[in-house]
């Protein structure tokens, strides 16, 4: 009778599934990433089995791929990637977790993680920095066009120092030699790498178009 009951709210597919984390990132330098661990979790008030599936199984060992959790528990997924290879640098697999009540054999609820192989820690971290400083330059430079005084807008129409400055500075950065010329008499700290380049050249193209505008 109790089953009967709560059938109906339990709809095929439609259970809410709780993972964490929802994405494995895995770098190849870094043995201590080639294992993860995902934590199922199971808030409800009955147990729940669980089924773990990947689009590329012969890339993972998955410890314990099926097993039950039960009410208001949580159980650990051991995930261990076993070809860590350059050939499959940025390919994003899926792993798929499928859950259902212990006396009933359809899916009541789905969860999918994505997992990507980096080649390096250090170049994603790099690479987010860039990202953060480019978002910052762009972001303190709109501000400043944004909020000048009319008054001061009014008197004057050529660009603001700040804008005249981050110019000089964009294409001095430009001007210095890029990491890897072995030929340029310039200190070896004061090469830019390539993106570090593009960064600035965004940038001065961002403030051409405002000198263009004022």
């Amino acid at each position: 009778m109790h089953q009967q009951k709560r059938q109906p709210e339990l709809v095929e597919g439609n259970l809410p599934v709780f993972v964490f984390p929802t994405e494995l990132i895995f770098y190849a330098d870094d043995q201590s990433t080639h294992k993860q661990v995902l934590t199922l979790y199971n808030p409800y008030e009955f147990a729940l089995k669980f089924k773990v599936l990947c689009t590329t199984p012969n890339k993972y060992v998955v410890a314990d791929a099926a097993g039950a959790v039960k009410p208001q528990c949580c159980v650990d997924i051991v995930i261990r990637h076993r070809d860590v290879q350059s050939c499959h640098y940025g390919v994003k697999d899926k792993f798929r977790l499928q859950v259902s009540e212990q006396s009933q054999r359809k899916a009541l609820g789905r969860k999918e993680v994505v997992a990507i192989l980096l080649p390096s820690a250090k170049e994603q971290q790099k690479e987010e920095e860039e990202k953060r400083i480019k978002e910052h330059l762009t972001e303190s430079f709109f501000f400043e066009q944004s909020f000048q005084p009319g008054k001061n807008r009014a008197v004057s129409s050529g660009p603001s120092l700040l804008t005249v400055f981050l110019g000089v500075v964009c294409i001095a950065a430009l001007m210095l030699p890029t990491l890897g010329d072995v030929e340029s008499l310039v200190p070896l700290y004061l090469h830019l790498s390539v993106n570090q380049k593009l960064v600035a050249a965004y940038i001065l193209g961002l403030i051409t178009m405002a000198i263009l505008r004022t």
